[in-house]
């Protein structure tokens, strides 16, 4: 195939930004098959043409960076990365050169390539003592108070060297992925990507208790350094590791290469046993006196490949499609396939993303598509290779839990539900209504409320309020203590002013900001109930859309059930939202750095009380930005824009 050096320099460039991606930013771009792909097409261009090979060229290096925000850790023993082979005849050709290359009798352990974050740890006279990432496989991070948060990395070995160090692999369990991300759903937070990346992300948090709640776990598949003690093969350090009381991967001896292939078939058909994602399966050479003996190129060990397991295609008919509602009412549409087998797992059911997808499949029940599950949690629908139907499935008009209307976001291919009271909703109303920028219900967070519901003790937020400490006490942890406590809290809340009332409703675009912008101008719930779209529009800040939003809650009925029995409850509908006077009327505020005096809630409400606003971001619209001890780069930039700087004393003259 003719290359040009203008093509390989772009792929170099390509590849180099997903490498920060993945490694760096744990945000990964594409698949690993997709990144794997490109990368065996660049070693292909370099042995065409070696004199093209960039010193940065992802070839010539192993994986990530190291960040600044831990200190760096040299490996004593290089922690490398292995060749990826993408079939059978790859394997058989690696066993092969390793017949060519040993004369004496040889064997091969294959394990499954747990999909995680790489990582050295040194236990010293028996007692874990550092652990360290990857990094570049020269030099790594030092996450040792992280790693000591992981409960499957024991603290402590049995009859250890005096000093050794192992290799594992740090990985989040399916079981934990899923509950970080029901939990992080209900609380209106981003979805974790996958487990690899969440478990990057958690290992790499400055502070340990961050990483704590992760529920991270560790496996290991190697001993890097082991004073005083010599081992024959991989096999005897495994067995070895287990005998210590380290978690060891599962490990198979192989004779032949038929054992070898017939492993990783193995592997990969049982992947659903495990409880982290794997993406492959290595291929090591047994006897560790011949790996020393080949050695290493200038990236991979010689002595061993890990066989990537290619992303497996289906066709299937479907049968049904079914809308379901996430807790932050979006409605995602699933297509219910005939059974088929994929990566391991008999898969039922394949996501098909949202209405703009389905239109461009041009998808309906009866059609047989070809499905995918390429290493992901959720098998998709790729095409349609068989229209059995007529037209593409659309979507309900009103929700199918609760019938409220459905909107589309006018900024997304996302379809809600508009319901104040949707069963599927509850749990993240709950939260979001009891949230410290809305009614701020100290002792009621996720936990709590999941406690609550499963009681059967409430369904919406308002009910809340009809809470006794008696019933509270009886659900799962709680208490007579806390449970009076909450009841209190509930009762503190109703003052809290329609500002956050109207925050706590969880009306599309009507944040904190928002909310007090309302309040300002309407003294009771009651006017805001009666106001036009065109008299919210004439309000600063209040777009048509959002205007349309505000009118179309207080227009649906569960949301005048909501208000019922708010005001039942005696919730204060009043407004406490009050403007001192208007100096600062048309002016923006961009807080940056540390104030001595205020905080910066405090700060942006004395701001909106002379009727000002506080901004996020620095723009030629900046009326002021105050600058606190170390700003950050919003200094700059207003130095740059020419806008006029404050400091915490000049603020203060200015509200006296």
């Amino acid at each position: 195939m003719d290359y040009t050096i203008e093509a390989y320099n772009e792929l170099v460039e390509k590849l180099l930004a997903l490498s920060v991606a993945y490694y760096d930013n744990d945000a990964p771009l594409v698949s690993d098959f997709e990144y794997d792909r490109m990368n065996n097409e660049l070693k292909r261009m370099e042995a065409a043409h070696p004199e093209w090979v960039r010193p940065d060229s992802p070839t010539q290096h192993v994986g990530g960076h190291v960040s600044e925000a831990f200190a760096p850790v040299e490996h004593e023993v290089p922690l490398e990365s292995l060749q990826d082979v993408f079939s059978f005849e790859e394997v058989a050709g690696f066993v092969e050169r390793m017949d060519a290359s040993v004369s004496q009798p040889h064997d091969y352990v294959a394990e499954p390539k747990i999909d995680g974050l790489s990582v050295a740890v040194e236990y010293r006279d028996g007692r874990f003592y550092r652990g360290a990432t990857r990094g570049n496989g020269q030099v790594g991070e030092d996450v040792t108070e992280n790693l000591r948060t992981i409960r499957s990395l024991p603290k402590a070995l049995i009859n250890a060297p005096a000093r050794i160090i192992v290799r594992g692999e740090v990985y989040m369990s399916h079981d934990t992925f899923n509950t970080l991300n029901a939990r992080n759903e209900m609380e209106g937070l981003p979805l974790l990507a996958n487990p690899r990346n969440a478990a990057a992300g958690s290992l790499r948090q400055k502070d340990p208790a961050v990483c704590a709640q992760r529920m991270l776990d560790v496996i290991f598949f190697n001993i890097q350094l082991a004073e005083g003690v010599t081992y024959t093969n991989h096999f005897e350090t495994l067995e070895a590791m287990a005998a210590m009381g380290l978690p060891v991967v599962a490990h198979t001896l192989c004779k032949t290469p038929k054992d070898c292939t017939d492993a990783i078939a193995a592997i990969g058909e049982g992947r659903e046993g495990y409880p982290f994602d794997i993406d492959g399966a290595v291929i090591k050479l047994n006897d560790l006196s011949q790996r020393t003996a080949l050695g290493s190129t200038a990236k991979y060990p010689r002595w061993a490949v890990a066989y990537k397991y290619p992303p497996e295609k289906k066709p299937s008919r479907v049968v049904d499609i079914l809308i379901q509602v996430g807790r932050t009412g979006v409605l995602t549409p699933k297509a219910v396939i005939e059974p088929i087998r994929l990566a391991g797992t008999t898969v039922t059911n394949a996501t098909l993303h949202n209405q703009d997808f389905i239109d461009d499949l041009g998808v309906n029940v009866g059609d047989t598509v070809l499905v995918q599950k390429a290493g992901e949690i959720i098998p998709e629908v790729l095409e349609v290779v068989k229209k059995d139907s007529q037209g593409a499935f659309q979507f309900p008009t009103v929700c199918p839990a609760c019938g409220a209307p459905v909107v589309r976001d006018e900024d997304g291919a996302a379809i809600r539900c508009t319901g104040a009271e949707c069963p599927a909703q509850r749990l993240r109303n709950i939260v979001h209504f009891a949230s410290k920028e809305a009614m701020d219900i100290d002792g009621l967070g996720p936990a709590v409320v999941e406690s609550l519901d499963k009681a059967g003790l409430i369904h919406t937020p308002a009910e809340l309020y009809s809470l006794d400490a008696q019933s509270v006490a009886t659900a799962e942890r709680m208490g007579k203590k806390s449970a009076e406590n909450l009841i209190a809290n509930l009762q503190d809340s109703k003052s809290r002013g329609l500002a956050r009332l109207l925050c706590a409703f969880g009306i599309r675009q009507v944040g904190s900001k928002a909310a007090k912008v309302l309040a300002r101008h309407f003294a009771t719930l009651d006017e805001l109930m009666n106001a036009t779209e065109e008299q919210l529009t004439a309000i600063d800040d209040v777009g048509p859309i959002t205007a349309k939003y505000v009118v179309d809650w207080f227009d649906s009925p569960q949301s005048l059930h909501q208000i019922r029995l708010l005001r039942e409850a005696g919730v204060s509908f009043e407004s406490r939202e009050e403007i001192a006077d208007d100096r600062f009327a048309g002016k923006t505020f961009v807080l940056t750095g540390a104030l001595e005096k205020y905080t910066r809630q405090q700060a942006e409400e004395i701001i909106e009380r002379f009727g000002g606003k506080a901004s996020g971001s620095v723009s030629k619209k900046t009326s002021y930005v105050l600058a606190g001890a170390d700003p950050g780069s919003k200094l700059t930039k207003a130095e740059a824009l020419g806008v006029p700087i404050i400091t915490e004393a000049d603020f203060a003259r200015m509200i006296e």
